[in-house]
């Protein structure tokens, strides 16, 4: 029997930059990445990393690792990672299903697993039941700039470095459309909403996306579990969506799984690698492509590469198309030519650079 015996958290912040130093047309707003990054030793020496959701809320993402959940796992049993998953969610309902509960565990159970296929000498794919692919294709997924000058010069870039896939963040019409002009017909462009608009906007702006030739539009509507409206608007309109990185646990996938065209779970807020897998079966079954939410630099990147190793429902990666001060895990797997090639190295593949570990650390 393997127990854990310590469970730890790093909490990083690493400068960023957006690709654009033209004028522009509103104040750049994102200029840091908050990572947490969670360590977690078993008794028998083994260490398996893994990366908690911590956008904006990792001082109480790693509150909750360090309170709800170190206290509860110190010192028990995980052999059986899915059966400790449905009783540490069974303990700790009461302090949320879903959100920052939901995230630290993201980040322990991913470490779980990291020691796991570890201990075997597996990579994460294999271990899941098979390693079927050696590389995935990658979309670059720019910032919101909400300017068309920005857009464009942004969306160029990419394509020029071979990306064959971009998504905007952009919920209004000029700048997505001078995206569509920058990148051609050939290439797919989708836009992340993020929640922006109205029913009414959406009812809009749904038959201007479509004359774009958008892939598809993510998370168009507050909020973003009223499923049965996006399955509406995308009947309606004939407009692909895409939802899922803000759904929690497989469960609230049954019903956006037959709401959407795209399937999006993040390995980092959805409950970890057991979740993730869940929706991907789910998705499976009705023959849904599954596209993760992946915007992460640290073991929540790799897992996901692990996943897509494993599973061929998973189309494109996301790759939040911005330029890093630095990164927490040595020889990160980055597109190339719009292409990840996926490490078969035992567990995640990551391997922490504790220099940039050092430099960014808070605290």
């Amino acid at each position: 029997m393997t127990t854990i015996a310590r469970i730890d958290t790093i909490r990083l912040d690493i400068p960023l930059g957006d690709h654009y130093d033209g004028p522009r047309v509103k104040p750049r707003g994102w200029t840091q990445r908050d990572v947490l990054l969670v360590r977690v030793e078993t008794a028998d020496g083994i260490v398996g990393w893994g990366e908690a959701f911590a956008y904006a809320c990792a001082t109480a993402t790693e509150a909750a690792v360090r309170d709800m959940f170190a206290p509860r796992l110190i010192g028990e049993a995980c052999d059986d990672i899915a059966a400790l998953s449905r009783e540490m969610q069974r303990q700790l309902h009461i302090q949320g299903r879903y959100g920052i509960t939901i995230f630290a565990w993201s980040g322990i159970e991913m470490a779980l697993w990291d020691a796991a296929a570890k201990r075997t000498g597996v990579s994460l794919a294999t271990l899941l039941g098979g390693r079927r692919r050696g590389s995935v294709p990658a979309y670059a997924s720019l910032v919101r700039y909400g300017g068309v000058r920005e857009v464009r010069d942004v969306a160029t870039k990419a394509i020029a470095e071979g990306y064959r896939d971009v998504k905007l963040h952009e919920i209004a019409y000029d700048p997505i459309a001078a995206g569509r002009d920058a990148v051609g017909r050939d290439v797919r462009l989708t836009t992340d909403v993020n929640c922006n608009w109205s029913i009414e906007q959406a009812e809009e702006m749904l038959p201007k996306m479509r004359d774009l030739g958008l892939y598809w539009v993510e998370e168009p509507i507050w909020p973003p579990e009223d499923f049965k409206t996006l399955a509406d608007l995308e009947q309606q309109f004939g407009v692909a969506l895409a939802s899922g990185e803000n759904a929690c646990t497989a469960f609230q996938f049954q019903e956006l799984i037959p709401a959407v065209t795209f399937v999006q779970p993040s390995v980092t807020k959805i409950g970890g690698i057991l979740e993730f897998m869940k929706v991907v079966d789910a998705a499976r079954l009705v023959g849904k492509v599954v596209m993760p939410h992946s915007p992460y630099f640290g073991p929540g990147w790799w897992a996901t590469l692990q996943l897509a190793a494993h599973a061929p429902e998973i189309g494109l990666i996301e790759y939040l198309y911005i330029e890093s001060a630095g990164e927490v895990g040595k020889d990160i797997p980055l597109p190339k030519k719009g292409m990840i090639h996926i490490p078969d190295t035992p567990g995640l593949g990551f391997e922490p650079d504790f220099d940039a570990i050092d430099k960014f650390r808070v605290g």
